[in-house]
């Protein structure tokens, strides 16, 4: 029984252990957390209806040092494939910056184990959604400061992250105590969304970091976001590295894969909010859904790029320390 699905089960118990001094993960401390949140559809979470199915997603919390300052933290976002490695190493980079870390599973709560190949499964929005139940959550917390919260997530998750900066998304479903997010930080994400008001932001920094050979979120997409919210003021910037596949930053990927089945909208035009909040094809009107909508394909790669990794790895810390102040 993997520690995610414990937690699952004992959803009201939360499981703290305490690491020896010199133990090798810079952790003094992992909490098994109980998110409450919700699970709507597009456009329940886009017309701000906050009556959508109630879910307890999970988090796992490491405090990096033992003590009782306030520590700043990192919510942790997963992509389709869901947590594993690729996070876990990530976390460890920002523990030993003496960051706390928040991995979130969308997933397992839910009843799903991957979304390649049906991303109708989740609606991206949940994932925006459990964001912000996760910085209430964590902003509670005796060992964390409130005002140093950042979130960061990959692919899907990648998305979500930055669409958490928008005010608009805020006003319905954010902390009701006008409490935000320090700062975003996506990795190849989404971001061939067009949603209403999209470049009214909350005015904190967000970084996107993204291959130029990505076949399964090209990177076409986030040029243009990125271009649209910076004419509107926001600070923003686009990080390019050149001949990075998705998941560059994955030494597990080592070995490209090639995942057949996975759904693409690599050649969709953008999928735009409609007047009554569902998703539409930009082009067609049609309702867009991945089942049903001619423009998805299916087939892509996911590989390791050692040095696209490594100038993110520098960056993504620099960042964080500038913003974070650990």
């Amino acid at each position: 029984m993997t520690l995610f699905r414990f937690a699952l089960f004992c959803s009201s118990i939360i499981l703290t252990l305490h690491i020896a001094s010199g133990a090798s993960a810079q952790i003094a401390r992992l909490e098994l957390l109980a998110i409450p949140s919700n699970t709507p559809t597009d456009q329940e979470f886009l017309t701000g209806r906050r009556d959508a199915k109630a879910v307890m997603v999970l988090g796992e919390l490491r405090i990096p040092k033992p003590g009782v300052d306030k520590l700043a933290a990192v919510v942790l976002l997963h992509g389709s494939g869901g947590l594993n490695s690729l996070h876990d190493n990530w976390a460890r980079e920002l523990n030993a910056l003496g960051v706390a870390t928040l991995m979130v599973d969308s997933f397992n709560p839910r009843g799903i184990l991957g979304t390649q190949a049906d991303q109708d499964q989740l609606t991206r929005m949940a994932q925006v959604l459990d964001a912000y139940r996760a910085l209430e959550l964590l902003a509670k917390h005796p060992r964390i400061d409130a005002a140093r919260i950042a979130v960061m997530g990959f692919s899907r998750g990648g998305g979500a992250a930055h669409w958490a900066a928008l005010k608009r998304f805020y006003a319905m479903h954010g902390p009701t105590s006008g409490l935000s997010f320090a700062g975003h930080i996506a990795f190849y994400p989404t971001c061939n969304r067009v949603f209403a008001n999209a470049e009214e932001t909350t005015g904190k920094p967000i970084r996107i970091h993204h291959g130029t050979a990505d076949d399964y979120i090209p990177i076409g997409g986030c040029r243009s976001y990125v271009e649209r919210l910076k004419k509107a003021g926001t600070d923003i910037a686009l990080i390019e590295y050149a001949d990075a596949h998705h998941v560059f930053d994955s030494p597990a990927l080592a070995t490209p894969v090639k995942l057949g089945q996975a759904q693409t909208t690599r050649n969709c035009p953008p999928i735009e909010e409609g007047p009554d909040g569902r998703l539409v094809n930009s082009k067609t009107k049609a309702p867009f859904t991945y089942a049903t909508d001619p423009c998805v394909e299916r087939g892509t790669t996911v590989a390791f790029n050692p040095a696209a990794h490594a100038t993110s790895l520098t960056a993504v810390k620099a960042f964080v320390r500038e913003l974070l102040q650990p």
